[in-house]
This record gives C-alpha cells, structure tokens and sequence, in this order.
C-alpha cells in the first residue's frame, strides 16, 4: 500500500469507530481506559475532566497509546494503534466542536469550568489486520 492508500484506511477507520483506549503512564507502568474520540484529519479529541487520573499523568508524561477500530465483528477486523503525544485544550472553539449531549450527565455545558479536551497529535498509526497485508505505518 501507498501512503495515500493507508491514510485512507486509517480516516476510514477513524470516521467508523468513536471508542477506542487510552493509554497513559502512571508510575511507569501503562494505564488503559476507554474513551469516545472524534477526529479533524488524524488529530484526534476526548473530552475529560481537568479533575482526573489521566490529566495528572498526561501533565508528567504526555505520551499516549491508542488503540480504535476493533469492534469484535470477526478475527478479521482492521483496527488501528495510534502513538503520539497528548496536550490538553481548554479552547472555546475546540470545547464547543468536541461538546455533545452525551456529556450532559457529566458537565453542565461547554462552559463548565472543569470540562476539558484532549488534543492527540499521532506521531505514527500503524493499520492493522488488513486482510491479506502485513502491518502497515502511517508516519506523520
């Protein structure tokens, strides 16, 4: 596959799958969580709360491992394992476009002075379980 071919899949993959882990480091182990993301390009966002685990670790260390698109359909799904560095983004215009009702039950608005977004700039994807194709890596 070309690098046009994999950032293809990859967006593709992006755009069908919403909830995916998370991966942070907590006393240098790796600490996992599932999280909805949504995307602009291969720039992914998750809102959270300023008051969590993952935003302590995340300010000592802001590497990040996600892995999205497994949706345990067959043994033959393409998923996708995302590195890259987490930042977190507190912008009206980024709260706003990230905000929707599912985050009712957990802040009273885009407003709230505790909700938050994660910003994750991948440093690589690698596409996965492609059938009939070795692992490919998108480098970006």
């Amino acid at each position: 596959m070309n690098k046009q071919e994999i950032k293809d899949q990859v967006l593709k993959i992006l755009n069908e799958n919403k909830v995916g882990t998370l991966a942070t480091v907590q006393n240098d182990k790796p600490h996992s969580r599932y999280m909805t993301f949504f995307h602009e390009g291969t720039t992914l966002y998750s809102a959270t709360s300023k008051e969590t685990h993952k935003v302590e670790e995340l300010e000592k260390n802001p590497h990040v491992h996600i892995l999205l698109g497994y949706v345990g359909e067959g043994l033959g799904d393409s998923y996708l394992e995302i590195e890259g560095k987490a930042s977190l983004n507190d912008s009206e215009d980024i709260k706003k476009k990230v905000w929707n009702d599912y985050l009712a039950p957990w802040f009273d608005g885009p407003e709230d002075p505790n909700y938050i977004v994660l910003e994750i700039k991948p440093s690589q994807v690698h596409l996965m379980n492609v059938k009939n194709k070795e692992p490919q890596t998108l480098e970006l």
